[in-house]
C-alpha cells in the first residue's frame, strides 16, 4: 500500500511556548497569555496552566480564580507571526503543498517528496526536528490518507507526538471515536444523532445515507456520512494571498491621552512592517482604526507614493491619520493595517514627471538597513535580543509591544497593564 502522505503539524501551545522559550524563568509554570485585566482573555496557555481547566477565549478573570498562581503574559501577536513565518518557510522547504490553517497549524502533501525525502512518516519527523532544533519549539504532527484524519491524529499526538495512521487502519482508528470528534459535529447535531443512538464515528457510519439526510439536510447529511467513511477528497492546497497585515489591541482602560496613543502606534506600525518584510510584500495603503468607549468604530485610510516594507515610512502616514481623529470619551482599540500591494521582487518604483522614484528615495538608506538588520538579529536571538536603549525598561529591552524602530524622537512607556490582543490561540 501507499504511504500516508498527507500531514497536519500544529504547534504545542504556540503562544505560551514561545514565551517560555525567550524567557527561561517560565519553563515549568503556568503560563497564561492574555490581558490580565478585567476586560483580559486568554490568548493562549501553556500545558502546566491547561492542567487547572484554563484554555483559551477564558475571561481572564476566570483563568485567574482557577490558578491563582498564573502568570500572565501580554500577547505579541506580531512577534508570534514573525516565528509563524519561520516555521511555514521550514515546511515549504519540504514541499509547496502547504496550507497554513492558523500561525500555528498547517497541513502538507508530501507525495512529491518522496523520492529526495522519504515517506510522510519520515518527513513529519525530520520537520519536527528542525523545528525544535532551530526554532527551541516542539510539534505534534498527524500523518494519514486524508487532511480531516491527519488532523484527528496530530489532536491524538499532542503533546509534542507524532501519530501515523497506517494505511488500510483508517476506519478502525475512526470509527472507535467519539462522533463530535468529526468536522461539523457539533452540540445541535449530536443531539439530533442521538435519536439513533449514535455516539461513535461508527455508529455514525451504519446509519444509511438516506435517514441522514432527512435528519440533517442534504449537505450535513452526506458530508458526514463521507467523514465517517474517510472520505475527505479536499487537496492540500497553498496559502492564498494575504490581503492585509495588521495588529491591533483592545486596552484594559480605555485610553484618552493622545501622546499615549501615538507611543501604542509606534508599537503596533513596528510589528506590521516587520511582518511585511517577514512575508517579503510591500503595501501602499496604511489603515488604522479606532474603537471608541460606546463602541463605535471608524477607520481611515492613505495610500502613499510607493510600495514600502519600513516603519519608517508606514509610521508617519499612520499617525497623521490618528491626528486627524477626535478621541472623544475614550478609545477602546487601536489598529493598524497595511493592505498587501507588492511583493518584494517586483520593481518598487513609481512614474514621476518622466523619472523613476524608487520607495528607497523615501528614507535614508541607513533606516532601512537598521530595520532590515533588527530583523535578522532579533530572528536568530529573540524579540528582546537588540534594540534602542530608550526601549529598555528595568534592564531589559521591550521591543515588541513597547519599542520603536522609526522616528529617532520617539519615546516608549510601558502600555497599560491588562491590555490584550483580540486573537486567541486553539
Amino acid at each position: 500500500m501507499t504511504p500516508p502522505a498527507i500531514l497536519h503539524l500544529d504547534l504545542d501551545a504556540f503562544y505560551a511556548s514561545i514565551e517560555q522559550r525567550e524567557r527561561p524563568e517560565l519553563r515549568g509554570r503556568p503560563v497564561v497569555v492574555g490581558g490580565a485585566g478585567a476586560r483580559g482573555v486568554v490568548a493562549a496557555a501553556s500545558y502546566e496552566a491547561r492542567a487547572f481547566g484554563i484554555h483559551s477565549a477564558m475571561p481572564s478573570v476566570r483563568a485567574r480564580r482557577a490558578c491563582p498562581d498564573a502568570i500572565f503574559v501580554e500577547p505579541r501577536i506580531g512577534f508570534y507571526s514573525e516565528v509563524s513565518a519561520a516555521v511555514m518557510a521550514i515546511l515549504r522547504s519540504a514541499t509547496p503543498l502547504v496550507e497554513p490553517l492558523s500561525l500555528d497549524e498547517a497541513f502538507l502533501d508530501v507525495r512529491g517528496a518522496g523520492r529526495l525525502l522519504g515517506t510522510g512518516p519520515e518527513i513529519g519527523a525530520m520537520l519536527r526536528a528542525r523545528i525544535a532544533s532551530e526554532l527551541g519549539l516542539n510539534a505534534s504532527v498527524g500523518v494519514a490518507s486524508t487532511k480531516m484524519l491527519a488532523k484527528i491524529a496530530s489532536d491524538d499526538a499532542k503533546p509534542n507526538g507524532m501519530l501515523v495512521i497506517e494505511p488500510g487502519t483508517e476506519l478502525e482508528y475512526l470509527h472507535q471515536l467519539p462522533v463530535g470528534r468529526l468536522w461539523g459535529v457539533g452540540p445541535a447535531t449530536r443531539k439530533k444523532l442521538a435519536r439513533f443512538a449514535v455516539r461513535t464515528v461508527g455508529d455514525l457510519a451504519e446509519i444509511p445515507e438516506a435517514t441522514l439526510i432527512q435528519t440533517l439536510g442534504e449537505a450535513s447529511g452526506r458530508h458526514l456520512r463521507s467523514l465517517a467513511l474517510n472520505r475527505d477528497p479536499r487537496p492540500v492546497e497553498s496559502a492564498r494571498p494575504t490581503k492585509s497585515i495588521g495588529h491591533e489591541e483592545t486596552f484594559a482602560v480605555d485610553r484618552t491621552d493622545r501622546q499615549q496613543l501615538e507611543r501604542d502606534l509606534v508599537r503596533m506600525v513596528d510589528r506590521v512592517a516587520a511582518r511585511l518584510r517577514a512575508s517579503a510584500t510591500m503595501t501602499r495603503t496604511v489603515q488604522i482604526k479606532v474603537r471608541y468607549r460606546d463602541f463605535d468604530t471608524v477607520t481611515r485610510a492613505e495610500t502613499i507614493a510607493a510600495p514600502t516594507d519600513l516603519a519608517a515610512v508606514i509610521g508617519p502616514t499612520a499617525r497623521r491619520l490618528l491626528e486627524a481623529l477626535d478621541l472623544r470619551d475614550g478609545v477602546r482599540l487601536l489598529g493598524v493595517s497595511a493592505v498587501v500591494a507588492v511583493d518584494t521582487e517586483a520593481p518598487a518604483e513609481q512614474l514621476t514627471l518622466g523619472s523613476a522614484v524608487s520607495v528607497w528615495d523615501a528614507v535614508a538608506p541607513e533606516q532601512a538597513a537598521l530595520e532590515r538588520t533588527l530583523d535578522a538579529v532579533r530572528a536568530r536571538f529573540g524579540a528582546d535580543a537588540v534594540g534602542r536603549a530608550a526601549h529598555a525598561r528595568d534592564g531589559r529591552l521591550q521591543t515588541d509591544r513597547r519599542g520603536s524602530l522609526w522616528g529617532p524622537d520617539e519615546q516608549s512607556e510601558p502600555a497599560g497593564p491588562g491590555a490584550s490582543s483580540d486573537p486567541t490561540e486553539d
